[in-house]
């Protein structure tokens, strides 16, 4: 079973809808802790403050089973600020305790004279390392991206790959069967397909 958590995010909808579109057929969308028992597979959408997501994650009791779940190895994909919610401190509208599960923060872009905050739209992914969710993908692509602020691992190890936008920051992040990807890939069209495909397929 593919487990998509659901805390209020405001891109639900459109991952259940591409996953639908990439034929899965056994996925429940998650609200109750006890739902992630049997949970194959673990999706975390998100679009919101990172703070208020955390809060919502403790009101409904999911940050233990799903710490305990990926700690026994389930394959978690966190996507925007359910990536950012992967680190220990988040600094958006004061600083917040993330699941700490990887070490680093989340920052704000600085100001830029030339460059609009948040950052919106299509960049180009810049390839660090191998993955298994980069299967089938070839060199030039371009995802979709919806933030003011962004991961700063302090592992930098972690960072499958990364973005300029006036600063250079992790877009992409995996540890084992952790991953984490700032950009939406519901919303990156084949690039962003293959991706959540690949993830489909660990």
């Amino acid at each position: 079973m593919l487990a998509v958590i659901d805390y209020g995010a405001g891109n639900l909808r459109s991952v259940v809808h591409a996953l639908k579109h990439l034929k899965v057929t056994d996925m429940q969308v998650v609200q109750q802790p006890e739902q992630l028992a049997g949970a194959e597979k673990i999706v975390l959408p998100g679009v919101g403050a990172f703070g208020a997501c955390m809060a919502q994650m403790r009101k409904q009791e999911l940050v233990a089973p799903l710490k305990d779940a990926l700690a026994a190895g389930v394959p978690y994909l966190g996507i925007c600020v359910g990536m950012q919610m992967l680190f220990e401190v988040g600094e958006e509208m004061g600083e917040h305790a993330g699941l700490g599960i990887l070490g680093g923060r989340v920052i704000r872009f600085p100001h830029f004279a030339n460059r609009k905050v948040p950052h919106m739209g299509w960049n180009q992914l810049n390839f660090r390392r191998e993955s298994e969710l980069l299967t089938g993908l070839g060199e030039e692509n371009y995802v979709y991206f919806v933030h003011s602020y962004y991961c700063a691992p302090s592992d930098r190890d972690t960072v499958v790959a990364s973005v300029e936008y006036g600063v250079e920051f992790a877009a992409f992040v995996q540890r084992g069967n952790i991953f984490g990807v700032q950009f939406h890939p519901e919303k990156s069209q084949n690039t962003g397909l293959r991706i959540l495909e690949n993830f489909l397929r660990l």
